[in-house]
């Protein structure tokens, strides 16, 4: 049997105008006209795209308790190339070939330059992710993003119907059908409806009903 795996068709194009990548009522991914893509294939289907442009990220991880509210509101800046995976078709339909203009916009003197960055990207990212798991992700409906951070590896968001998964240096957020959990600076929130339970990084347990 011939394992498919992700690689880049090498063409470069923009995006004809803003764009909306990811959004639901915990936050939302946007890209700006002009900015780059190359389109990810498995096998000879388009499964994702790399971006390299200006964007923004937010997502709504706060949990409200009886102790108040806990997390924090995610807002990020993406002037870096990113990843993802999810379905292109609609995307596909406001891409135009880039230009050796809109190129030097982003700071390439070259496609190849554009090209190589993004084959970096996506085999750091790959190297670390088991066969089976990356090729059963089809995109249906749902979408993986992966940022580059200061550690030089990954965050992560995973989105599919109701269901939300970040993960970044300093946090793990999941959300699905009204239930959160929530780890960040050695605190632990998990609510469940009306109910919620915190583990504070000392030990100490809160539970409220």
């Amino acid at each position: 049997m011939i394992l498919e795996k992700y690689e880049l068709d090498g063409v470069i194009s923009k995006a004809t105008k803003d764009m909306m990548l990811w959004q639901t009522e915990r936050g939302l991914l946007e890209i700006k006209k002009n900015t780059l893509a190359t389109l990810i294939k498995l096998g000879d289907q388009q499964r994702g795209c790399v971006f390299h442009g200006q964007g923004k990220l937010l997502i709504d991880a706060i949990v409200e308790t009886e102790q108040g509210a806990i997390g924090k509101s995610i807002e990020k800046e993406l002037n870096d190339p990113f990843i993802m995976l999810g379905e292109t078709e609609e995307i596909q339909k406001h891409l135009a070939k880039a230009s050796e203009q809109d190129l030097a916009k982003i700071g390439y003197k070259k496609q190849r330059e554009f090209v190589d960055i993004a084959e970096d990207l996506c085999n750091r990212f790959f190297k670390k992710r088991r066969v089976h798991e990356t090729r059963r992700f089809n995109g249906d409906r749902g979408f993986i993003f992966a940022f580059q951070n200061e550690d030089n590896k990954f965050d992560v968001l995973v989105s599919k119907g109701s269901k939300l998964i970040y993960k970044a240096m300093d946090m793990v957020f999941v959300s699905k059908e009204g239930k959160v959990l929530l780890k960040s600076q050695g605190d632990v929130v998990c609510k469940s409806n009306e109910k919620s339970v915190i583990i504070k990084k000392d030990k100490s347990i809160i539970i409220n009903k």
